[in-house]
């Protein structure tokens, strides 16, 4: 999720398990930051664009880690505000904190590391977009409330709000899964795989890619038209351009990290490779250059996406809609 919605999250259960033992601005600053802390591994340069993307929500992110770091921070917290008889509530908070961000996280469809050093499984579960304001503004405006009137109880209320609006995008998506499924079966159609994912800013209106060996479909279903036919349209996959970099480290990261959901186009005498989960057709979030087959680069580039203007983006969906 954006970094606004993971510094509200932190400071938010901070201030839930903390309450009034130390001021309330305190708690929330500290929460603030170490729901933050987790994706400070941006800023860590691995080498190239590919290695950039697969190796972020990795050990920042993963559950054990983050266990085993809370109790030092907490230890540093109570040291720094004095409030050395509240280290346990501290270890509790911090803790709460630091993990509520690879779960957050985890209901979007880039991928998360939580398991890490067991496995490096990019989990996710893909349910919610990157950014929506309809969880961070409840718990943002909670959290104002609560900061200004020092009552506790909204930020008992912004987490409620929020935390039913992360269960209500997986039950959305559990029934959008099941009507593209069904519709798919009406229309013939055999994928290898589907993905159901919310388009930007909201859980009404769900993308789908319907992966096929030769080539990809993408469609939307919106829940306030739920029986209207799907509208596939069809895209080459190329999977012929991907058979010359097999074995090779870059390709089949890429492949590996989509969980499959990668098509390849030819540019010139480069190729492209465009993992498909995040941006819609012809313009993904994440497209790389991996060079030609006899001259791979060694250090791939992200091709620039073409973002389209918020009119653009809300005409498209109340169309959708």
């Amino acid at each position: 999720m954006d970094s606004l919605s993971q510094l509200t999250l932190g400071a938010a259960v901070t201030v839930a398990v903390m309450g009034k033992r130390v001021p309330l601005w305190q708690s929330a600053l500290v929460g603030a930051i170490a729901g933050t802390l987790p994706d400070l591994d941006v800023f860590i340069d691995h080498g190239d664009a590919i290695r950039n993307m697969t190796l972020h929500r990795t050990e920042s992110h993963a559950l054990i880690l983050l266990t085993l770091v809370a109790p030092l921070l907490a230890w540093l917290v109570a040291g720094v505000t004095h409030s050395r008889p509240y280290w346990r509530g501290w270890c509790l908070a911090i803790w709460l904190a630091l993990i509520t961000h690879p779960l957050l996280d985890l209901t979007t469809v880039y991928g998360t590391q939580l398991g890490l050093p067991f496995t490096d499984f990019p989990y996710a579960i893909g349910s919610m977009y990157i950014i929506d304001p309809l969880y961070t503004l409840p718990l943002l405006v909670a959290l104002v409330v609560t900061l200004w009137r020092h009552n506790l109880r909204w930020n008992q209320l912004g987490l409620l709000v929020s935390t039913l609006y992360l269960a209500w995008s997986m039950v959305i998506q559990g029934i959008a899964t099941r009507h593209i499924e069904q519709d798919l079966v009406h229309q013939s159609v055999m994928p290898q795989q589907v993905l159901v994912t919310p388009t930007a800013f909201n859980t009404l209106v769900w993308r789908t890619v319907i992966l096929t060996p030769e080539r990809y479909g993408e469609a939307y279903w919106s829940l306030m038209s739920p029986e209207r036919p799907l509208e596939i349209r069809w895209y080459p996959r190329h999977p012929e351009l991907f058979d010359a970099f097999r074995g090779q480290w870059h390709a089949e990261r890429v492949a590996w990290f989509s969980h499959g959901f990668y098509a390849m186009q030819q540019q010139g005498d480069d190729t492209l490779i465009s993992d498909l989960r995040m941006g819609e057709a012809p313009n993904y979030t994440f497209t790389f250059n991996l060079g030609s087959p006899t001259a791979p680069a060694m250090a791939p580039e992200r091709g620039a996406s073409v973002r389209p203007s918020l009119a653009q983006a809300w005409h498209k969906l109340r169309e959708r809609l």
